[in-house]
């Protein structure tokens, strides 16, 4: 379904390559996600889960802490979550979620982002409605019909589970994220190489030469802004 594991698995690599930057990002989230409730992830599903997705990006233990600890005492900052949509070259699809102290600065950055390197921004749920809310699970093994079996007698519905280069994939809905999560872990599976929820399109397209080029340069540039957390599409770059 969607884009493919590998396509999901480079992102994540290279976005691992620049460690400064995720963990600057993983920050504000957690900062966040404290302020937004209780500053204990027992109690707050919102921070545990952002949690729990900073551990696969090898977030040092000081950095979730110390966006705790701020959180708790003298931070004082607001952060909004705002949805960008838009478009790129020959049908692609881009969805763009920010965490922001300042609205105008995020909008008027990502408009430019798009405009600047052959896109245009649309309107709220103007290509959402291509993508999937789904629930990601990766870890190591090879027998996925014994994982899928498992999770159908603990009566948790999924979409698909498959095996590819060494690694069971887990695809759910989205609410069930810490449903699947728990029962992984009660089957003994502690280590996760993603453990997300992402929007992942219905439907692929492939761009080629200059098309590729202007895409991969507007998704180059979003992703360079410092209010964007996270950027979907429906490109496929294999």
């Amino acid at each position: 379904m969607g884009r493919k594991w590998a396509n999901i698995v480079a992102k994540k690599t290279a976005k691992d390559a620049n460690n400064s930057k995720i963990y600057a990002k993983f920050g504000i989230e957690i900062y966040a996600a404290a302020k937004s409730g209780d500053p204990d992830p027992h109690s707050n599903q919102k921070l545990r889960f952002v949690i729990e997705r900073a551990k696969t990006y090898n977030v040092p233990k000081h950095i979730i802490d110390r966006a705790i600890e701020k959180a708790k005492g003298s931070g004082d900052e607001t952060y909004s979550e705002l949805r960008y949509e838009g478009f790129g070259p020959n049908g692609s699809m881009v969805i763009v979620d920010t965490l922001t102290n300042n609205v105008n600065r995020t909008a008027a950055d990502v408009r430019a982002a798009f405009g600047k390197n052959g896109g245009n921004m649309g309107v709220s749920g103007a290509v959402a409605y291509m993508f999937d809310n789904t629930a990601i699970f990766g870890f190591a093994g090879n027998d996925a019909d014994e994982i899928l079996e498992y999770l159908m007698d603990k009566e948790i519905d999924v979409r698909d589970v498959f095996e590819e280069e060494g690694q069971i994939i887990v695809y759910g809905e989205h609410a069930d994220f810490h449903t699947i999560q728990e029962a992984l872990k009660e089957k003994g599976i502690t280590e996760f190489s993603i453990a997300e929820i992402q929007m992942l399109p219905q439907n692929d397209v492939e761009l080629t030469g200059e098309d590729l080029e202007t895409f991969e340069k507007m998704i180059d540039v979003l992703d360079e802004l410092e209010d964007v957390q996270s950027i979907y599409h429906n490109v496929d770059l294999d």
